[in-house]
């Protein structure tokens, strides 16, 4: 009978064990399968910004293929008339095709809100203002961690909770030296 008990023990002891690396590697595998999602709708994205500044320069599209292919790219020479003008002339043309940066978006939620407000809280909303962008909070507290830094922002801690607020209209903001040297002197 003891025999029994000791061989049971040993197999609950080794199916606990089986359970639990099982369930690490699931957790592994949903990681990474979240991580090659994320990347591959940033290079579908990418493909659709390409594709729009090949149509508004007027280059024929070289292949239509209905799922974007991944290739590595030639290296490219500079054409000996091509200038840095030429280049500043595309990224302005493709400008309009492209969203808004999330820290552009952040700033404006930030700057519509009476009160302050979690990372969390954040992402949720700015995640149902654009459900086709996938927004992470770990992002949204390193974005707002930057704008912080910048005195673009202010970060209040309550407990062990952050959150974050427009910055206060009675401060300034740092004047750029451009701003500086343009401004007269009085007597």
């Amino acid at each position: 009978m003891s025999d029994t008990t000791e061989l049971t023990s040993q197999y609950s002891a080794q199916v606990a064990g089986d359970l639990e690396r099982n369930l690490k590697e699931q957790d592994r595998l949903s990681s990474e399968i979240e991580a090659l999602q994320a990347q591959l709708a940033a290079l579908r994205h990418d493909h659709t910004v390409l594709v729009n500044i090949q149509q508004a320069l007027g280059i024929p599209a070289t292949t239509a293929t209905p799922e974007p292919v991944a290739t590595v790219p030639k290296a490219r020479k500079k054409a000996a008339g091509e200038s840095g003008t030429a280049k500043k002339a595309t990224k302005t043309a493709a400008a309009p095709s492209r969203s808004p940066k999330l820290v552009d978006l952040v700033r404006e939620h930030l700057a519509g809100q009476g009160e302050p407000r979690s990372a969390a809280e954040i992402t949720t909303a700015l995640g149902q203002q654009h459900p086709k962008r996938t927004i992470k909070t770990t992002v949204v507290r390193t974005t707002l961690e930057g704008l912080v830094a910048k005195s673009q922002a202010q970060r209040t801690k309550q407990g062990s909770s952050v959150f974050y607020t427009a910055p206060d209209p009675a401060q300034p903001a740092p004047a750029s030296p451009s701003e500086s040297q343009s401004e007269p002197v009085s007597p």
